[in-house]
């Protein structure tokens, strides 16, 4: 496991959602602090060449906001490019992917709300 600049933990998932390569995830809150209500807040980063495998969510949403880079996001049965800027929405019980389509780092961070 890796730590970031501020001495969190940045876990290296591989071949995530059935996706290429690896995706860094930096959990920014505990279990604890998400106190039920998330299941994650994080920031996350897919080096050129990797991505996010297309998954679903159910009883849940996720949203992404990214930072930097570009992409190919897809949601549900369509696909369009993303950018440094953009937001994603991914509803419950919708499925979405993310491919980093660039040759620089697409960083953004993932907010998933439970419920």
């Amino acid at each position: 496991m890796m730590t970031s600049h501020d001495g969190r933990a940045v876990e290296k998932v591989e071949q995530m959602a059935g996706g290429k390569g690896h995706v860094l995830i930096e959990r920014l809150l505990t279990e604890e602090q998400l106190n039920g209500k998330c299941g994650l807040y994080a920031k996350v980063t897919l080096e050129p060449g990797c991505t996010l495998g297309v998954h679903g969510h159910t009883g849940e949403t996720e949203t992404y906001y990214l930072l930097s880079g570009e992409g190919m996001y897809y949601d549900n049965d369509k696909s369009y490019p993303v950018k440094a800027g953009d937001v994603t929405f991914c509803e419950d019980g919708g499925t979405h992917g993310l491919d980093n389509t660039g040759d620089t780092e697409l960083t953004f961070m993932a907010l998933i709300i439970k419920g």
